[in-house]
C-alpha cells in the first residue's frame, strides 16, 4: 500500500517504460492497403487521404520493395477501374488491375505477403458488392460463385492470401472450395468476418470509386450497435474454412476486436479503416493534435485489444516510427 507501493516507479524513465512495456508494435503486424489502376508510370493521389495514392502496377511494385523494407508484414490490395458491369466481369479478368498488380509486386518482391481485396463493388456499375436480383437486391446464393472465381483468379497471380470483404453469408466456404479445386489449396483466407456498415469508409470510397449507385450495404453488413452477431460471424466463418479473421473497423471498435480475440484462436486481424486515418490526419494538419503520437496511440490500442494485425494506411510512417523508438 501507499506510500510503498507507488507505481510512478515504473514510469520513471524512458528506458524503464519500454521495459515494462506490456504492449508492442511492430512492423511486421503491419499491412498497408494500396489501390491499383492500369496503365504505367501513373500516380493518382487520393485527396481524401493524405500521402495515398492509386498506383499503376510498376509503380505499386516499386512501392511494395520500400514497404518489404520498411520491415511491414504485408500489403493489401484493392482494385480501382472503369471497367464496369452488372456482374462485375473485369473483377475475374486474369489481366485485371489486381491481378497485374500481384505479378508485378511478386516479380519485384516475391518474399513480400500480398493479400487481395475479394468483393464486387468496384466491379460492379451499381456499387453493391455482389450481384443483383431482378428486383434490385443483392443475391447472396448467386453472388458467391463469382466470389469464389475471383478468388482463384487472385491466387493464379500469385496472391498469398485472399481477403473476401462483401459479406455474403456463405462466401468463405465457396471460396475455399474454389480455390482447393482449383489446385490452390496453399492460398489463405484472411475473412472479414465482422465488417460493420461504418461511416468511416467514405474515404476508401473516394479512393475505390466503390460507392453503391442506390441504396446503402446495410442490408449485408452488420448493424454498428451489436456484438454478438460478430462472434456468430466469426465462429462461421472459422467453421467454413477461414484461416485469419477480422474486424472492420478497428479504433472505433476495440470492444468487438476484444471479444472475437476471447472466441478465436485464429490470428484476428483488425482494419484501422480510411475514415479513421483520416481523421487524424486532418487534425494534425490543424495543428490540433501530433499525428506521429496520435496514430501510434491508435494503433498501439488496436493491438492491446487484441489484433495480432492491423491494416492501416499509416504502415510506412508507423513502422519508421517504431523504429526510431527502438534506437
Amino acid at each position: 500500500m501507499f506510500p510503498s507501493v507507488r507505481h510512478r516507479r515504473l514510469r520513471r524513465t524512458e528506458g524503464i517504460r519500454r521495459l515494462v512495456r506490456e504492449v508492442a508494435l511492430r512492423p511486421s503486424q503491419l499491412v498497408l492497403p494500396m489501390f491499383a489502376v492500369a496503365g504505367t508510370h501513373t500516380r493518382e493521389p487520393v485527396d481524401a487521404l493524405p500521402g495515398i495514392a492509386r498506383l499503376s502496377p510498376d509503380l505499386m511494385a516499386q512501392e511494395a520493395r520500400a514497404v518489404h523494407e520498411a520491415g511491414i508484414g504485408g500489403v493489401l490490395i484493392f482494385g480501382v477501374t472503369d471497367q464496369k458491369d452488372p456482374v462485375g466481369t473485369s473483377a475475374h479478368a486474369s489481366d485485371g488491375v489486381v491481378q497485374a498488380a500481384v505479378r508485378a509486386i511478386k516479380a519485384e518482391v516475391p518474399e513480400l505477403v500480398v493479400i487481395t481485396d475479394v468483393c464486387l463493388c468496384a466491379y460492379t456499375d451499381h456499387g453493391h458488392c455482389g450481384l443483383l436480383d431482378a428486383a434490385g437486391v443483392v443475391d447472396n446464393d448467386l453472388s458467391l460463385p463469382v466470389l469464389a472465381r475471383v478468388a482463384v483468379s487472385h491466387a493464379a497471380a500469385g496472391a498469398d492470401i485472399v481477403a473476401p470483404s462483401d459479406m455474403m453469408d456463405g462466401r468463405v466456404g465457396a471460396i475455399r472450395e474454389g480455390l482447393d479445386a482449383a489446385g490452390y489449396a496453399g492460398t489463405a483466407i484472411m475473412a472479414y468476418s465482422a465488417k460493420y456498415a461504418s461511416a468511416f469508409y467514405g474515404p476508401f470510397r473516394e479512393a475505390a470509386g466503390s460507392a453503391p449507385g442506390h441504396g446503402d450495404r446495410r442490408g449485408y453488413q452488420m448493424d454498428p450497435p451489436n456484438i454478438r452477431e460478430a462472434i456468430r460471424e466469426v465462429e462461421q466463418d472459422e467453421a467454413e474454412g477461414a484461416d485469419m479473421v477480422m474486424v472492420k473497423p478497428a479504433a472505433t471498435y476495440l470492444d468487438v476486436i476484444q471479444a472475437v480475440r476471447g472466441v478465436t484462436d485464429l490470428p484476428v486481424a483488425a482494419y484501422h479503416v480510411s475514415g479513421e486515418f483520416a481523421m487524424i490526419k486532418a487534425a494534425a494538419e490543424r495543428g490540433w493534435l501530433d499525428e506521429r503520437t496520435a496514430m501510434m496511440e491508435t494503433l498501439t490500442a488496436i493491438t492491446r485489444a487484441g489484433a495480432d494485425i492491423v491494416i492501416t494506411y499509416a504502415a510506412v510512417d508507423a513502422a519508421h516510427w517504431i523504429r526510431e523508438d527502438s534506437v
